[in-house]
């Protein structure tokens, strides 16, 4: 891709978030998901791979619907309550649309059906930013309307979440769709307790972000897209597969590693709220998508490849991408537990 049309598209991308997050205005704010979207759309068809195109064109329509139904969910509320002002969603019909549209716009289950989907047909920087910038915007705005939400529904949008995320990954093979499945069950944790504690909310999608930016990047780095792919990683490169294998247990919330404390946090506030029977289900769930990161470390760590394989043999070849980027988020992704209590004193 041309640089200067890839420099229009990333800066597009960040006006299209900081528009949204800026915005106290449901019109703006609409404005900023759009631009963010169409943004996007080119990043995803480069190749021009029918795989890709059929990504883009899921993602296309489930973006404009979830958009439509924000503008109408807005329009609604302003002719109900003659308010505009995105704090003041008052009527429950336009916050239940509300917030039905921005889960189907972060692939919250049950609205979760495209993001596999998507992912699959996606190289794995664009998966990146799917999977983590363009989860902000909408965010900034699940976060403003959340005082005026059923808790119920939100309950129900996280626990169905955190399931299905672990379930729907428990039989895949292709490394993207496990990574959709991850972001969907990751997803469920920052909305369960958004009601009760929203800085755990902010604190569990900082570290999701690290720990899914180090996931991608590493399986760049290996050009690894199955599960099969990355038994050759060790032979390659052991220290890229053991930081590897530490990063994917970070993400199924195991100690000392960065990923236990959004999850011990949340554990710990659901608790606090007496409400100790979601909280089970929440950490049963939890122990779904530790299976496959456990299967992908084994497949990475304890499996040789076979001796015939039908690519070239890339035996310690010397890289030409960049590894600042990986080196900074597996870090983060590795070493944040013990800066725990400066990072909640920080949020709170």
């Amino acid at each position: 891709m041309n640089p200067y049309v890839l420099a229009t598209l990333l800066f597009s991308l960040g006006l299209g978030t900081t528009l949204t997050f800026a915005s106290s205005h449901w019109l703006l704010a609409w404005m900023g998901l759009e631009i963010n979207t169409l943004a996007i759309m080119p990043l995803m068809a480069q190749h021009h791979h029918p795989r890709a195109v059929e990504a883009t064109t899921k993602y296309f329509l489930t973006q404009a619907t979830a958009a439509a139904t924000i503008l109408f969910a807005s329009t609604t509320n302003a002719w109900i309550m003659g308010e505009w002002d995105i704090n003041n969603l008052a009527h429950p019909l336009a916050s239940t649309m509300i917030i039905i549209a921005l889960a189907l716009k972060i692939g919250l289950a049950p609205m979760h059906f495209w993001m596999p989907e998507v992912l699959q047909g996606l190289d794995l920087l664009t998966g990146l930013i799917l999977s983590t910038w363009q989860k902000l915007a909408p965010f900034a705005l699940i976060i403003q309307v959340a005082p005026t939400i059923d808790p119920t529904l939100l309950t129900s949008l996280g626990l169905l979440s955190t399931l299905i995320g672990g379930w729907g990954g428990l039989n895949q093979t292709q490394l993207r769709k496990i990574l959709a499945y991850s972001s969907i069950a990751h997803m469920g944790w920052m909305i369960i307790i958004l009601q009760y504690a929203p800085h755990l909310t902010l604190i569990a999608l900082g570290t999701y972000i690290f720990m899914t930016s180090a996931a991608f990047l590493t399986l760049k780095m290996a050009s690894a897209t199955k599960i099969n792919t990355l038994t050759t990683t060790w032979s390659k490169s052991p220290i890229l597969a053991t930081t590897t294998a530490l990063a994917l247990l970070s993400l199924g919330g195991l100690p000392p590693l960065t990923g236990f404390m959004p999850k011990w946090l949340i554990l710990q506030e659901l608790t606090k709220q007496e409400i100790p029977l979601t909280a089970t289900i929440m950490a049963l769930a939890a122990l779904l998508s530790l299976y496959f990161y456990l299967r992908l470390c084994y497949a990475m760590t304890l499996t040789i490849s076979p001796s015939t394989t039908n690519n070239t043999t890339p035996w310690r070849t010397q890289t030409t991408q960049m590894t600042l980027p990986l080196a900074i988020s597996t870090m983060t992704t590795l070493t944040l537990l013990p800066i725990t209590p400066a990072i909640t004193a920080l949020t709170t």
